[in-house]
């Protein structure tokens, strides 16, 4: 039996991406199904006109989709985003069928491949959310601070977000996403020391504070989680700013991988509900939850044949695919990886 190869989950922050969130048209989850093998084929189609651009494409399963189009049980991992309600502060379950986390050096290519998935799909899902991210400045979020400086890299990180070969569905991830709005004018009213209590961070240097001289509430001492053990358990972040000027609107997604969710699932208690309760993360104060979303990423196999995430005695349930060429049709390289890995280190 071959070894399943894992999405491009893991790869270097780069300058662009798009964020992609679908809901499947009810009676349409076989087509849609089956458009799932098609995805690769249009990563290569749109990236290899620009190799250096190292675009990639991973793409997440919803649980209410899970169910309409699949006839296995679902993964572990995969129910609907769990909504937590502090008192204070809010974290919303929001839609999401389907999910697409398109990554480039540049935005034409995002925007391309974007294009592309939204006309494979029509008909079958409609966008329900679209962010643009960008890179800003020394991988700063639009608060001043850098974003991601504890992120694993190398082969920690593919074992911080890969299952492994013991696991129910081996060499996939989870991933969770959220959307945050921030004020900046009531942030900016901060002076620089408190903004970097809030987080736990120098704001310039990017230097953690020492345990001892972290406020309780601070973002970086609510988000360290350790096991029963001590050993610190991590996620792989992905988050970039988006914003509009126009609008008044600027902002942070939140995109995290994990192998085993529940680690990013009580980071996201401990911010909204408080550790001790009611002891909630400071930068929500100044930021604000609008989506939440929790998808399955079957591996890069399982996505190019569908199939493979049910057990052959369902494969003639009433929810299955359609014959191989209602796929999208761009499919004649299945199996074959992404183009868009852009070979460089980790991020740090």
């Amino acid at each position: 039996m071959s070894v399943p190869h894992p999405q491009p989950v893991v790869g270097p922050l780069t300058p662009a991406a798009i964020f992609l969130t679908l809901t499947v048209e009810p009676g349409r989850e076989s087509e849609a199904r089956a458009a799932l093998a098609g995805v690769s084929g249009l990563v290569r189609s749109v990236g290899f006109r620009a190799q250096e651009g190292g675009l990639s494409c991973v793409t997440g399963i919803g649980a209410q989709f899970w169910d309409r189009a699949f006839g296995s049980p679902r993964p572990s991992g995969l129910h609907p985003f769990i909504a937590l309600d502090g008192g204070v502060h809010h974290a919303p379950s929001t839609p999401g069928d389907l999910f697409f986390h398109i990554r480039a050096v540049r935005m034409d290519l995002c925007f391309e491949l974007a294009r592309q998935l939204g006309d494979a799909l029509r008909g079958m899902a409609r966008i329900v959310d679209e962010v643009h991210g960008f890179r800003y400045f020394e991988a700063r979020d639009l608060l001043g601070f850098v974003d991601g400086t504890e992120n694993p890299a190398g082969q920690l990180a593919e074992g911080v977000a890969i299952t492994g070969p013991d696991t129910d569905h081996p060499a996939s991830s989870y991933v969770i996403v959220q959307k945050y709005t921030h004020d900046l004018e009531a942030w900016e009213r901060l002076s620089v020391e408190d903004q970097e209590h809030a987080i736990g961070r120098t704001k310039l240097s990017d230097i953690e504070y020492p345990d001892e001289d972290k406020p309780a509430n601070a973002h970086i001492a609510l988000n360290v989680i350790e096991d029963e053990e001590g050993n610190q358990r991590q996620i792989l972040r992905d988050n970039m700013p988006f914003g509009s000027v126009g609008e008044g609107t600027f902002g942070t997604y939140f995109i995290g991988y994990a192998a085993d969710v529940t680690t990013i699932e009580t980071m996201l208690e401990r911010m909204f509900i408080g550790d001790p309760p009611g002891t909630t993360d400071r930068i929500l104060d100044f930021s604000t939850a609008l989506t939440g979303a929790l998808f399955f990423v079957p591996s890069q196999d399982a996505l190019d044949d569908p199939d493979l995430l049910d057990p052959p005695s369902t494969s003639d349930s009433p929810t299955s695919p359609g014959p191989r060429d209602d796929s999208l049709g761009v499919g004649g390289l299945r199996g074959t990886p992404q183009l868009g890995s852009i070979p460089t280190p980790g991020r740090t």
